[in-house]
């Protein structure tokens, strides 16, 4: 692979690259327009969270009432984090980490 050097002086505009954004777009931007992202992003994240906690306790083969006695979180958490309206944080987002990475030796810890 080739390496190509380039100088950029910020003092002579020819310099500087357009680069990989539209600059007229990015002007355009609206506040709303960024927390509207900012949302979607939320929701997007909130969703991932709720994925893994599924794919979590579906590979311990176990139900949600189940799930929730083993690592002893009150079965309305466990359906909120699945569902996507609450995100698991702190101990319980360790726990989980746990719990995919090392299952058998985290619920033998557990009881």
């Amino acid at each position: 692979m080739k390496t190509v050097r380039v100088r950029i002086d910020p003092a002579v505009p020819e310099s500087l690259t357009s680069g990989r954004i539209d600059t007229a777009r990015v002007d355009a931007t609206t506040e709303a327009d960024i927390a509207r992202q900012a949302a979607a992003d939320e929701a997007a994240a909130m969703q991932d969270a709720a994925k893994f906690v599924r794919r979590v306790r579906k590979r311990l083969g176990l139900s949600q009432a189940e799930f929730s006695k083993k690592i002893d979180v009150p079965l309305e958490s466990i359906r909120n984090w699945e569902q996507g309206k609450r995100c698991p944080t702190g101990a319980a987002k360790s726990l989980l980490k746990v719990l995919d990475k090392a299952p058998e030796a985290a619920l033998a810890a557990l009881h």
